[in-house]
């Protein structure tokens, strides 16, 4: 009686694990529609366990799928509204996978505890989903280098934790969305670290309350869009920023700005785009390593003074005209920037 009582343990142990490696149904059921309307999928796709059978790129806790990551898998097709029928689902990466094309279905919506999304460089197209503000456990969103237009999606603004923002590369136009009162925005993202909206056709200027002193950014990139107005100087009060990157835009007006409030700025472009008036001040920007303020419209000038104070400086370059009435220490300035591997001027009056 008593020798036979670990044998039993031993049996209904073994019973448990092997329940426990079954996949759940209703998740092994979306699984295969979604691979339905794939092309590629990994060799090891066999079987009717994903969870037990070690199935490449999904990922299980007990008996539900919590990982999707098929990075750079060579898929192709499309995705369906499948998709949203994961209520598990932590992380969902397709990235590198330019065969998967289509629209970002709205069921997407449904992944209530998804935590990163990764659709980089795929094909996907049309709108971003409107609801998508509704995945609040989101911390990364990242979608760069498709085909996705249409505007930014004010709902955005609700993903509380998302640190990553990343739209870079796309087709996004309209205008960059901020709280009114009644409709959410980007300003509400208050533990975001990176705003990437770069390569995009956004219009507008770039609103002064997009930023504020609670907000924890490290970089700021809205190169390469339509953007035009002024510098919002309410851009300083972010005083984590480490990159700033409005290049290839239509800004204007002088730069109204107190780059001293950026203690931990370490690369600033503001090339190609029609600013004007003196430029701008960067005494004491000891981590600066990369400027570029090329293309503009800057007031003829002596070479700044603050040139001799930009310790870490290996790149600089600037187009203005230049007065040839150079100050005493310029020569002593140009000596100490043996380090700066492109100082370039464009023209010297």
């Amino acid at each position: 009686m008593g020798s036979g009582l670990p044998i039993f343990l031993l049996i209904t142990c073994l019973q448990v694990l092997v329940i426990e490696a079954v996949t759940d149904s209703s998740d092994l059921s979306a699984l295969n529609a979604v691979k339905s309307n794939w092309k590629n999928t990994p060799p090891s796709w066999i079987g009717s366990d994903p969870c037990g059978g070690g199935w490449e790129g999904i990922g299980c806790t007990g008996s539900r799928i919590t990982y999707i990551i098929l990075t750079g898998m060579g898929l192709s097709g499309t995705l369906t509204g499948d998709i949203g029928d994961f209520p598990e689902l932590q992380t969902l990466d397709l990235s590198q996978n330019k065969g998967l094309t289509g629209i970002l279905p709205s069921t997407i919506v449904n992944l209530k505890k998804l935590e990163n999304l990764f659709l980089v460089d795929c094909s996907f197209n049309g709108p971003i989903p409107d609801g998508i503000g509704s995945l609040t456990r989101l911390v990364s969103l990242s979608v760069a280098s498709n085909n996705f237009n249409g505007p930014i999606p004010p709902s955005i603004g609700k993903m509380s934790n998302l640190s990553l923002l990343d739209l870079t590369d796309n087709k996004l136009s309209g205008t960059i969305p901020v709280s009114d009162g009644t409709s959410p925005g980007l300003d509400l993202l208050l533990n975001a670290r990176h705003f990437h909206l770069g390569k995009n056709l956004l219009t507008g200027g770039i609103p002064p309350n997009l930023f504020s002193s609670n907000m924890k950014l490290l970089h700021v990139l809205f190169d390469s869009n339509q953007l035009n107005g002024s510098l919002p100087s309410t851009l300083e009060l972010v005083q984590t920023l480490e990159v700033i990157r409005l290049d290839r835009n239509s800004l204007t007006g002088p730069i109204l700005f107190n780059f001293t409030n950026l203690p931990n700025l370490s690369e600033l472009y503001l090339s190609n785009n029609k600013f004007s008036g003196s430029i701008p001040d960067l005494s004491g920007k000891n981590l600066l390593t990369y400027v570029d303020m090329s293309n503009n419209s800057f007031d003829a000038s002596l070479i700044p003074p603050w040139f001799s104070s930009l310790q870490s400086m290996t790149s600089l370059y600037l187009s203005l005209s230049l007065s040839l009435s150079l100050s005493p220490n310029t020569h002593k300035a140009q000596r100490q920037y043996n380090n700066i591997h492109t100082l370039f001027f464009c023209s010297l009056g």
